[in-house]
């Protein structure tokens, strides 16, 4: 099998870490081919905030829902949407005077450009997780960074139009480490052609079978089924509802509009 193909195929998360840091030269490797990620434009809407503070780190692992593996994670990479550079370009290069004299509608950055930026940011984060992976650097995606935006923000010293959007714990596999794959849904009700299909209740209960034969009918949150389950421990859970509100917060200033929001 192609090495490319083995390596996507058999990446799982990781939170365990060898006792080791990530070299200087896998550390390079990971960035260089981060940056060669595809991006909007060639505009590379990111930026990438590596943690070497311990404090930070530390701070982090209960920011983040409380999950003491980040603060020992050899390598901590933080993917932020980053429109600011642009902005500044933009500002830069009087931008603003130019479209009043040319008639062209001049907006701040937009919920548009942060959809942009975002993609940008979590493109860049895979192609710097399958190059890990390349190398025996395992990781683990943690989408909490996007919850406590103020906090974050003051942390990670984010301008106005700046969002983190994913961080990367990384490592080396420990020794004898046993990788177990988690199952993913049928192809079938994930991969459609020409337009959406959406499915009908048989074919949700049989996409959803293998989780609802793994629920256990004793369960803290008194669910009844797995999709109650799954519901309270993570759509409906204090970290999801904290996360909407962090981003709801951010949307008041990635609104296209430049007057302040909050004092």
């Amino acid at each position: 099998m192609n090495t490319v193909i083995e390596t996507l195929k058999n990446r799982t998360s990781l939170r365990t870490y060898a006792d080791r840091p990530v070299s200087q030269e896998h550390l390079d490797i990971i960035l260089d081919c981060a940056m060669r990620a595809p991006t909007a434009g060639n505009m590379m809407l990111y930026s990438v905030i590596i943690i070497e503070d311990k404090k930070k780190k530390e701070i982090l692992s209960r920011t983040c829902d409380n999950q003491p593996f980040i603060a020992k994670a050899p390598l901590v990479l933080v993917f932020v949407a980053d429109y600011q550079k642009w902005y500044d370009y933009y500002q830069a290069g009087n931008v603003e005077d130019y479209c009043r004299q040319e008639n062209i509608p001049f907006t701040y950055p937009s919920e548009a450009n942060l959809m942009l930026a975002a993609c940008d940011a979590l493109i860049a984060a895979q192609n710097a997780v399958i190059a890990g992976e390349s190398l025996g650097i395992g990781s683990c995606y943690i989408g909490d960074i996007m919850e406590r935006y103020e906090e974050h923000k003051k942390l990670l010293n984010l301008p106005d139009y700046v969002f983190p959007v994913a961080m990367l714990c990384m490592g080396y596999y420990p020794d004898h480490y046993t990788k177990r794959l988690r199952p993913r849904f049928k192809r079938e009700y994930v991969v459609f052609k020409d337009s959406y299909r959406r499915l009908n209740e048989d074919e949700i209960k049989d996409m959803f079978r293998s989780l609802e034969e793994s629920f256990r009918t004793e369960n803290p949150y008194n669910a009844k089924n797995y999709a109650q389950l799954h519901y309270a421990r993570k759509t409906g859970a204090p970290f999801a509802r904290e996360m909407a509100r962090s981003v709801r917060e951010a949307l008041k200033v990635w609104n296209g509009d430049n007057r302040k929001r909050h004092d």
